[in-house]
């Protein structure tokens, strides 16, 4: 398969959470996996790593972590391919010598650069002429405002994985090839989209910048 031209991959890009049970090549799962390295990071600290999960067994011990995607979308769980990014905090204090405090930080940058990666392979996916859908491990929806209870969940994701605590994973990414009866995408979502006209602050936020 020729590769496409960039505007077409982003032009193509959605999320699919209906999948076929189909294998996927292990060079296009390589590809995937390398390109989410390429992403940039604050400082080259490059604190991101990604759970990968090919084998059906290690898919089935996943999915009860995600149980609100399963309900209502259980297609997804055939998806070949799941990749968990985690995000690891250390790895930016260790970067600038633990010169920064927490409260120094004007965003989590470890959070911001996991999600780049994520990205990436999102972009990966589509141009490998795959599909892709970035969701996040939450329990239950009628446990999620209990106190505690979100965090809880995470820390038994890490059990299970064999995780260190350091690292938080910022959502997960299934992906494969989708089914052959996926409707097209709604036009209700295009007409939701945002222009540019209500995003794009030039010069300043209101009016017309320098003069």
């Amino acid at each position: 398969m020729r590769p496409m031209e960039f505007a077409e991959v982003i032009r193509r890009r959605r999320m699919v959470r209906r999948f076929k049970n189909q294998s996927l090549p292990s060079d296009v799962v390589d590809r995937v996996l390398a390109n989410a390295t390429r992403g940039p990071s604050a400082g080259f600290a490059q604190g991101w790593a990604f759970l990968v999960l090919t084998e059906q067994a290690d898919r089935e011990r996943f999915w009860p972590f995600v149980p609100n995607q399963t309900k209502h979308t259980p297609e997804v769980m055939n998806a070949p391919l799941v990749i968990v990014p985690l995000a690891h905090r250390t790895a930016y204090f260790d970067t600038y010598d633990n010169s920064l405090r927490m409260a120094d930080w004007p965003a989590p940058y470890w959070f911001i650069d996991t999600g780049m990666a994520a990205l990436m392979m999102l972009l990966t996916a589509v141009d490998e002429g795959l599909d892709a859908f970035f969701f996040w491990l939450m329990p239950p929806a009628d446990e999620i405002k209990q106190d505690g209870r979100v965090a809880a969940h995470l820390d038994e994701f890490r059990s299970e994985f064999a995780i260190p605590d350091d690292y938080t994973p910022v959502g997960a990414i299934a992906m494969g090839y989708r089914t052959d009866d996926l409707a097209p995408q709604s036009p209700e979502l295009s007409s939701r989209r945002r222009d540019n006209a209500t995003v794009m602050h030039h010069g300043q936020w209101n009016g017309s910048g320098a003069e």
